[in-house]
């Protein structure tokens, strides 16, 4: 056969498949089609739970209404600087370590597909992150389609119990088992008042500080948002002024890090420095932003001046209680006498404004749900969030899942959940409660010998960044079970009643330990002198993150879980101890971190944790029936420490093992660096126990 004698068949074939094509496009565009997981969302949540999705080979669609990914940020922040910060050099080569300064990549098995291939800067422009996340979809190859705006989602019955269909501008619909919602916060949040209609939106504002020169500006709102508009504005306005009903919240006092962060608070210098700037308290539902009526009547818009040029409106801010009665409650302009100038000659805001500006964040978007599918509104935040339970479900909404931004709800104001290096991490989380529910695989534990626990959790909280960052949300769950442990990273803290249906592991009758990360609880001035805590021995005092664990005998119930004390990320354990913070956060003195996390651990678990040398296990073999653990799963298991001729640590003849050796001194091996701090085994005290809650 020659090559000429096959040209027919392969124009057949050629127009077969483009007859293919266009029918499977036609089906797309008009039919129905079914998948297992639905992300609605290509943002970074979006990506994220794509990426796993796909390295776990499941059936998954990622829609997104816009042409690309990551959409939001093609728009916001307005004035186009992140303010997540990049920090490259970190001084190691720790990956995970890093994560804990790279707070824009996302996770992956690729090392390469970080930020920094897009952007060097501290703070990269807002323009790197759709190029980054656009990389990040592409070269892991993730499933989206683009150009899907999903106007309704409703829940219908299903074999399975509940399915969710999702209907787009197409009116082509897209089914699934599972919903994963990932929209994030873009729906702008106002208020509303009396002349709410003449202010202006953080999102249609003009971002050219030449349009605000020589004009006074009032700015609703004092987030990052309303800093980010006024500092781009302080040097062509001639005076800037902001009002919320709540004093500024400054992320360096209150460890959050969606309060004001530092790269935006150039106006707190200006207004207490008295350069014509300044911040006031006022709540905006009593407020009226109102034009003045010239001369008994208001002529609106823009007045004429003598000479016939156009006079710009001014904008007045009075109070509700000042209006004189009138018939239409929502009239923008007021007389005089109904100013608080006329009452009160030194109210804060009786000089008119050019322009005010709206600027009070974002909130979910519910109107795409109907009401089979629709999760109620968060108690907090103002009901900006859609409410999940503590696996990030849904409530009422079995089988829809809400990850990202819009899963805040559940550490607002308390953790990183609500930005993408903390809820890259819950995503993970949630990625696993699916594979255990919908797949029955486990979640990933590691096998660890009892002996070498210690090792192991300094080397966590050494560099693991999801527990870090997501700080009182995830932990590690240590299982003791005798000679080793089962070793369960970034579990959900506040789902530990329900660890054992939600992971796959079950809890022996030695107990678990719980690694938590926290922030002290007391208010200091945290600038101040006396800000840290360098006392091993009152490590429960510590203001800055540490690391915390408590043990439990069993898992606390739901009802403990709800009646933990204020502030607590869990119930009260059998024993807990605080590690005391670290300067270099690196927890790894001799003295102040590792030997009274060891007392600690002995404690739990009842056996000596000591590490021995070679010889030291060799002697103790053949003088004592029991020799320490450590001999037993190392150098007896031929896994002993070479011989070291400087190095000689002989066991003590009496009472080895930590039972024999707690008594009046407390621990192990107690000498005069360590007082009579430990009780003796089965009391609920450890090196960092505050003995009085």
């Amino acid at each position: 056969m020659t090559w000429l004698s096959l040209v027919p068949n392969l124009a057949c074939f050629v127009l077969f498949t483009l007859f293919g094509s266009v029918i499977t496009s036609l089906a797309d565009h008009n039919g129905t089609r079914h998948y297992t997981y639905c992300v609605l969302g290509a943002g970074p949540a979006g990506l994220q739970m794509g990426y796993f999705l796909s390295r776990a080979r499941r059936d998954y669609i990622i829609l997104e209404r816009n042409s690309g990914p990551g959409g939001f940020f093609n728009k916001y922040p307005r004035h186009r600087k992140l303010i997540s910060i990049n920090k490259i050099h970190t001084g190691r080569q720790n990956r995970e370590f890093n994560l804990r300064h790279d707070w824009n990549s996302l996770l992956s098995d690729r090392p390469d597909l970080l930020l920094r291939r897009v952007s060097g800067e501290f703070y990269p422009p807002a323009d790197a992150f759709p190029l980054y996340l656009s990389a990040f979809a592409k070269e892991l190859d993730l499933r989206v389609r683009y150009g899907v705006d999903i106007g309704r989602v409703r829940s219908v019955p299903s074999a399975s119990g509940r399915s969710y269909v999702l209907t787009d501008q197409r009116a082509s619909d897209y089914t699934c088992s599972v919903l994963l919602v990932a929209t994030g916060l873009w729906v702008p949040q106002q208020v509303e008042f009396v002349g709410s209609d003449l202010v202006e939106g953080y999102e249609s504002i003009s971002t050219n500080p030449e349009d605000y020169r020589d004009q006074a500006v009032l700015i609703l709102g004092k987030g990052n948002s309303a800093f980010e508009t006024a500092q781009s504005v302080l040097g062509s306005a001639s005076r800037v002024h902001m009002l919320s009903s709540s004093p500024v919240r400054l992320a360096w006092q209150t460890h959050y890090v969606g309060d004001l962060r530092a790269v935006n608070n150039e106006l707190i210098d200006t207004y207490q420095l008295k350069s014509l700037d300044g911040l006031i308290e006022a709540r905006l539902e009593k407020l009226v932003i109102a034009e003045r009526r010239e001369q008994g009547r208001w002529r609106g818009g823009r007045r004429r001046r003598s000479g016939g040029q156009k006079e710009e409106r001014k904008l007045y801010v009075t109070l509700k209680k000042y209006l004189l009665n009138r018939s239409d409650g929502n009239d923008s302009a007021v007389a005089g006498e109904e100013l608080p100038g006329h009452h009160i000659d030194n109210f804060s805001l009786r000089r008119p404004y050019d322009r005010v500006i709206r600027c009070l964040g974002f909130r979910f978007n519910f109107s795409i749900f109907d009401r089979s599918a629709c999760p109620p509104n968060s108690e907090n935040a103002k009901g900006r969030f859609p409410a999940v339970g503590p696996w990030y479900e849904g409530t009422n909404t079995p089988g829809l899942f809400v990850l990202g931004a819009a899963s805040h709800s559940r550490d607002y104001r308390a953790s990183a959940g609500g930005f993408i290096h903390g809820f890259r991490y819950t995503a993970r989380a949630v990625h696993r409660v699916l594979e255990r529910r919908y797949h029955g695989n486990p979640w990933p534990s590691t096998k660890v010998s009892t002996s070498q626990l210690l090792s192991w959790i300094l080397k966590r909280i050494g560099e693991a960044s999801g527990p870090y960052q997501m700080f009182e949300v995830l932990g590690d769950v240590i299982l003791l079970r005798g000679a080793h442990c089962e070793y369960v990273e970034e579990f959900l803290l506040q789902a530990l009643p329900h660890f054992s249906s939600l992971s796959g592991h079950e809890v022996s009758s030695h107990g678990l330990i719980v690694v938590a990360m926290q922030y002290g609880k007391k208010e200091i001035d945290s600038l101040g002198r006396d800000r840290a805590e360098t006392d091993w021995t009152r490590a429960w005092e510590s203001n800055f993150l540490h690391p915390v664990l408590y043990y439990y005998k069993t898992l606390p119930t739901e009802e403990e879980m709800k009646t933990r004390p204020q502030g607590w990320p869990l119930p009260r354990p059998e024993a807990i101890h605080h590690m005391v913070e670290d300067f270099l956060t690196e927890w790894d003195g001799p003295l102040s971190h590792i030997q009274p996390l060891r007392r600690f651990l002995e404690h739990c678990v009842n056996t000596d944790l000591r590490a021995f040398y070679a010889e030291s296990c060799f002697r103790s073999a053949l003088t004592h029936r029991k020799p320490p653990l450590f001999c037993q799963q190392g150098y007896l298991n031929r896994r002993g420490v070479p011989r070291s001729h400087r190095l000689r640590e002989p066991v003590p003849s009496a009472g080895a093992t930590a039972a024999a050796e707690r008594g009046a001194a407390g621990t192990p091996g107690a000498d005069s660096a360590f007082p009579h701090y430990l009780a003796p085994a089965g009391a609920a005290m450890s090196s960092g126990l505050k003995l009085d809650f």
